[in-house]
């Protein structure tokens, strides 16, 4: 089948031949023609299968013919749950219809509300927008809906995830009843009872769950033992001749920043992108993307979806998600068009339940990969842990929360932000490298020296402390040993007085070392004329330790 037999109008074929395209994919095949028919639609399909022309296509078709109504308003309105996949859309709809001189506007977040006032005082076709932002110009009465024929709700599922619905619930309230109604995502999980809602008796079309494979690429897991082999790794893997362009995935914005400061450092030609950016920092850092410019983009699941550059063959997961579904948003910004990719996760042994949940939701199994030179020190063990029964209720023993404790030795993945060790890089943090910011995974703990032994045993929580002197004579001795010793020499030159065991309200109480004048507790005032200093005769000698 090619486009020809799906009925379209010929200046969208035109715009369709002049973009190389001649068949359709299994999606558009299947919507389309429906479509065409006036019917709702409940779509899902797999990343990169060509969603966004299945419901652009039909959605320019209907400008082919003109509204009865004569308004500024549009006629198509497309909802997207990010600002990306917003760009995207409006880039789509501006190649396959420009030769119907469809006009296409684009209303986001991050963007100045002067422009966007003025694009939306013009007459237009097509708008797409992201649900807070078009709120905010339908409740200003800058938006004229009395012409609107098809409501698009793209990715829907991340709409959803996002806690968009509330808001798209009042859109759908505020437009005509006699619409027609696309829904498009890539899953139909926790989808369906949404779409009867919005859609009037729709027709499920699902071509591929998005639980299958990626058959066109390659996915590969690389178990790393710390931050440093995790870097290490990483600079192997960007060197190789294969990478044309690639998308490193982080957990968190900060460190997509740090990351990306150290590759540019590095040599590569890097860029970040995250929420924290403007908008416009944004559309630069991917019009430098799509034109080659950045060879390495280091971003945040802001970027899973949205992005579609045919140029980008490796994916990395610097972090692994949080969600299954986004792995499989993530790495399918690679292998597009049928064209093939390589995704590649790190992932340390605190990461064992995310890829169980991975390898449940897709279906595929991991084979862990071995480049010689950074090979792990430490296996994981993928068949421990995690969901497994325990006779403890699913916990191993000796632990409160089904976590295993650490016992000293190699601390592995931990994140606390205890510890000597990340007191100690915190204090050259600005200066060190992201690995080492970052780094508080990996480092072997320092063997716990002996207590100090004394009289008087020690509190539990009384730790040794190697990095602190006491007075500027001693390095040996905690908080609770510092009393104790004082203590000691109290008793030992006579100058603790013994406790008062009558009860009556009279008795003084016991002076703390270190007040010899007596006095208020604990306070240290100057001596008068009349005492005898230390160190002479009949005065009281000093001790060395305590000057």
């Amino acid at each position: 089948m090619s486009f020809a037999d799906l009925n379209l109008d010929p200046s969208i074929l035109r715009a369709l031949t002049d973009a190389g395209y001649e068949n359709p994919t299994p999606i558009q095949a299947q919507s389309i023609p429906e479509a065409l028919q006036g019917r709702d639609i409940m779509a899902s399909a797999q990343t990169g299968t060509g969603k966004t022309a299945a419901f652009t296509l039909p959605a320019l078709n209907l400008l082919a013919t003109q509204h009865p109504v004569r308004s500024r308003g549009p006629r198509i309105l497309v909802l997207t749950p990010t600002r990306e996949l917003a760009a995207q859309v409006n880039e789509a709809a501006r190649k396959y219809g420009k030769f119907l001189r469809a006009r296409c506007v684009s209303i986001v977040g991050g963007m100045p509300y002067p422009l966007q006032n003025k694009l939306l005082s013009q007459p237009l076709d097509i708008l797409v927008a992201t649900p807070g932002r078009f709120i905010d110009h339908l409740e200003r009465g800058r938006i004229d809906l009395s012409r609107l024929q098809m409501l698009v709700l793209d990715e829907a599922d991340r709409m959803l995830d996002m806690g968009f619905m509330p808001d798209v619930e009042k859109i759908c309230a505020a437009l005509p009843a006699e619409r027609q109604t696309l829904l498009f995502s890539a899953t139909l999980d926790g989808i369906k009872d949404i779409g009867k809602r919005f859609l009037n008796n729709p027709l499920t079309i699902q071509v591929a769950g998005q639980r299958e494979q990626h058959a066109n690429i390659e996915q590969r897991l690389h178990f790393v033992d710390d931050m440093n082999h995790k870097n290490k790794l990483l600079e192997h893997l960007l060197i190789a001749p294969d990478v044309n362009q690639a998308i490193i995935f982080t957990s968190t914005k900060r460190h997509a920043d740090l990351l990306a400061e150290d590759l540019y450092a590095a040599g590569h030609s890097t860029a970040a992108l995250h929420g924290d950016m403007t908008q416009g920092a944004r559309n630069r850092t991917l019009t430098k993307l799509r034109h080659g410019d950045v060879k390495v983009l280091v971003a945040t699941d802001v970027a899973a979806r949205g992005i579609d550059v045919h140029g980008i063959t490796h994916v990395i997961n610097y972090d692994l998600p949080k969600f299954a579904e986004d792995y499989v948003h993530r790495i399918g910004r690679t292998g597009r068009a049928n064209n093939s990719g390589i995704a590649i996760s790190f992932a340390s042994n605190t990461d064992r339940h995310l890829l169980r949940k991975i390898e449940q939701y897709t279906g595929h199994k991991f084979q862990p990969a071995v480049i010689a030179g950074f090979e792990p020190k430490r296996a994981i063990r993928m068949d421990d842990g995690g969901g497994e029964k325990r006779g403890n209720g699913g916990k191993r023993p000796g632990s409160s929360n089904g976590r295993p404790q650490n016992k000293g030795g190699f601390r592995g993945n931990s994140r606390d932000g205890g510890g000597r060790e990340n007191r100690e890089f915190r204090g050259n943090r600005e200066n060190s490298s992201f690995g080492d910011r970052v780094m508080r995974d990996g480092q072997p703990s320092k063997p716990r020296e002996q207590r100090a032994t004394t009289g008087v045993s020690e509190p539990r929580h009384a730790e040794q402390r190697t990095d602190r002197e006491v007075n500027g004579n001693s390095k040996s001795y905690t908080k609770d040993t510092d009393f104790q010793f004082a203590r000691a020499l109290t008793e030992e030159f006579g100058q603790r007085r013994p406790r008062s065991t009558s009860g009556s309200p009279s008795a003084k109480p016991q002076e703390r070392f270190g007040n010899p004048n007596g006095g208020n507790r604990g306070a240290n005032k100057p001596r008068t004329g009349g005492s005898k200093p230390f160190g002479e005769a009949g005065g009281i000698k000093r001790p060395r330790s305590f000057a």
